[in-house]
């Protein structure tokens, strides 16, 4: 996604010539040069691909875009929605907002961050969404400046009616500040003068959190959708990403297993991923069950099986004083259909 890493010069200048309407245009211009010329030779200002990377709109397409904090995150949050997208013929990005290479007990570097990004490149393709990743090492990410930017340019990009990521609660530091930093954007994607090297947004998309067990507070299910026609594929893409789910991620080395190269042991501990996974999305239709059954339908949602969730961010789109309606809910995630209910 197109990221200019220091934004500083295009900050200072545009305060100096705010007066002057034909100034600030031809500015933008000379800096867009600028960075483009800079970054080929290592300069104060770079950039990491082009303008065409922003995307045009198609009518009637929905964009969404969903950002985990390492590569299998936004895959266990959304992958099963982003299929059931995908089908209605609406574009999803996920983005690992870090290289994840901490995320395994025996390799690490440069190598894991190869290998991750390989397997999430594999898990897009079952998916049938488009990945991306930030180079930064896992562990490291913070609700930086430089990270908003990087965040609010690639949600531009993107052209994003929904944006998704982690609660800001959360177990791991890198979820919390990923969960953060997009908190952060909510209101600033819409601002022209915060990142002015890429073209604001003209409506504000709606954030969401993705589902999470924390109880600091509760998870509050505004969304859930039924993933049972689509739970065995969101599974295959799962496990293709054997650094976290064969050879056991971080902590594998708890496990003696996970160091075997015999095929028939990793087969055996890809089939237990796979059923740890299939049992989780059960648990979160249980956490769903009400949800599931407003948006559904009695007949319907009691009887669904593996679910997704997601929370508002009350910070998107004007949602500070009011929840999404159902007929809101229904145009975001056309999918979701109630089934009439027998008199």
């Amino acid at each position: 996604m197109l990221e200019f890493r220091n934004n500083y010069l295009q900050r200072l200048f545009f305060n100096l010539l705010t007066k002057d309407l034909i100034m600030q245009t031809f500015l933008k211009h000379f800096l867009t040069v600028l960075c483009l010329l800079s970054f080929l030779d290592g300069g104060f200002l770079a950039a990491q691909l082009n303008s065409r990377d922003v995307v045009e709109r198609k009518e009637g397409v929905l964009r969404i875009i969903a950002f985990g904090a390492h590569p299998d995150d936004a895959e266990m949050q959304v992958g099963g929605s982003a299929l059931l997208w995908g089908a209605l013929g609406h574009e999803t990005a996920l983005v690992a907002t870090t290289t994840g290479e901490g995320g395994h007990w025996r390799e690490g570097g440069g190598p894991m961050a190869l290998r991750r990004y390989d397997e999430a490149q594999k898990a897009a393709k079952i998916h049938g969404v488009k990945s991306f990743g930030w180079d930064i090492q896992g562990g490291e990410i913070d609700a930086s400046v430089e990270n908003r930017g990087k965040m609010i340019r690639a949600i531009r990009q993107w052209q994003a009616d929904i944006v998704i990521a982690h609660r800001p609660n959360d177990y791991h530091p890198d979820h919390r500040y990923t969960g953060v930093l997009m908190q952060d954007c909510a209101f600033l994607v819409n601002v022209p003068y915060v990142c002015p090297d890429i073209k604001p947004l003209r409506k504000m998309p709606v954030f969401l959190y993705a589902y999470d067990p924390f109880q600091n507070p509760p998870f509050r299910v505004d969304i859930a959708v039924a993933i049972d026609d689509v739970v065995e594929k969101k599974l295959d893409a799962l496990m293709v990403m054997e650094t976290q789910f064969v050879e056991g991620g971080a902590l594998g080395y708890l496990d003696p297993r996970t160091a075997s190269t015999d095929p028939k042991v990793r087969e055996e501990l890809r089939a237990e991923s796979r059923e740890r996974f299939r049992k989780r999305f059960v648990q979160y239709a249980d956490a769903a069950r009400d949800k599931l059954i407003e948006l559904y339908g009695q007949e319907v949602g009691s009887k669904v099986k593996y679910a997704e969730a997601f929370e508002v961010c009350e910070y998107g789109r004007e949602l500070q004083k009011r929840a999404l309606s159902t007929e809101e809910i229904r145009t975001l995630f056309p999918f979701i259909k109630k089934k009439e209910e027998k008199k």
